[in-house]
């Protein structure tokens, strides 16, 4: 009898104990569901991202989809029921013992399609100067910034792989990029903000007390936009001329326009560019800053080291884990889309 009991005992002794240390599941959640949720996001933004440029290159439509909100409740439920009876004679004793016990976890994700005037704010409208300087001035590399985000400088064009108007960067294009490039690391280009009119103007200032190679460098980039040869400061402003020999007009490019550039470099099986199903790729023009700015691989079987992989019509396309520099430029275009929502 005695022996019976003292079974009992322990075992719902054990169950107590049990119970004590399930007690912190909501704080014990937090870091959980914020570390699984952030990766997993960020898995996914990158595969959309990844998949709308293949479907530019296709002449398919883009669709981003975003995530408005996550909402996670957990919810714990646990009922013991117990009963002993002890009789003589002891064939008659009796103990029961009753658990019942309930754990759910109920996330609700809210999903936006980004369409309307959201979609045309977001994508459609281009970059602003000041979000390309901004961008500089935070370190940045401004011949990366450049290539990708703008269409000329002071009428001077970038090379574009858009179908609506392909075409070759000017011959001035990439020795200005390398110049601005080198006056950059040398820390003799610094950008401020000056009232103007009532407005904040973003202005460009090539510094003075410099070495001889770099003011040189600083000389040439003013020869090669048409600016004042003895003026330190140039006011940055939207548009494909500048008004005057004081200012640098930046035509920049929307989001969409970003992204037909980048898609034009997509590998594609030739058989797809035998059936007219997808243009040719665009011939490089060179290496670096003039090759493809994301090299995007295309493969039947699904490759094991990738950085970011989709499948679109049974072909899977890629980015190699193993390309930093493609890498390093594809995570740039994420961080330019979060700079143009609002």
């Amino acid at each position: 009898m005695w022996k019976g009991r003292k079974l009992t005992l322990l075992c719902m002794a054990a169950f107590c104990i049990f119970l004590s240390g399930c007690a912190p599941l909501g704080p014990a959640t937090v870091a959980r569901d914020r570390f699984d949720y952030t990766s997993t996001i960020a898995e996914s933004w990158k595969r959309q991202m990844l998949l709308n440029i293949v479907k530019i290159r296709y002449g398919d439509a883009p669709v981003f989809l975003e995530i408005a909100s996550i909402i996670n409740q957990y919810q714990t439920q646990t009922d013991i029921n117990a009963a002993f009876g002890w009789s003589f004679p002891p064939a008659a004793n009796s103990q029961l013992i009753g658990v019942a016990g309930s754990y759910i976890d109920r996330p609700t994700i809210t999903y936006v399609p980004l369409t309307g005037e959201k979609l045309a704010r977001n994508l459609m409208t281009p970059v602003s100067p000041e979000t390309i300087m901004s961008m500089v001035e935070g370190g940045y590399p401004i011949d990366m910034v450049f290539r990708i985000l703008v269409h000329s400088v002071n009428g001077i064009h970038n090379q574009f792989g858009g179908t609506a108007r392909m075409r070759r960067a000017d011959p001035e294009f990439y020795p200005l990029l390398e110049k601005l490039r080198f006056n950059q690391a040398s820390g003799a280009v610094a950008l401020r903000v000056k009232k103007s009119d009532g407005r904040d103007s973003m202005i460009m200032v090539f510094r003075k007390r410099v070495d001889k190679e770099v003011e040189e460098t600083g000389k040439e980039v003013r020869r090669i936009l048409g600016l004042k040869e003895d003026a330190g400061e140039f006011r940055v402003v939207y548009g494909s001329t500048a008004s005057n020999d004081e200012e640098i007009a930046l035509l920049t490019r929307s989001i969409t326009e970003m992204l037909s550039d980048i898609s034009s470099t997509v590998e594609v099986p030739a058989e797809h560019v035998a059936e007219q199903r997808v243009p040719q790729t665009v011939e490089s023009e060179g290496e670096g800053i003039k090759g493809p700015m994301i090299r995007i691989l295309c493969s039947r079987e699904k490759p094991d080291d990738n950085f970011a992989a989709v499948l679109y019509r049974d072909h899977w396309f890629w980015i190699d884990d193993r390309d930093y520099r493609s890498k390093k430029l594809f995570s740039f275009l994420m961080f330019v889309m979060t700079l143009t929502e609002t």
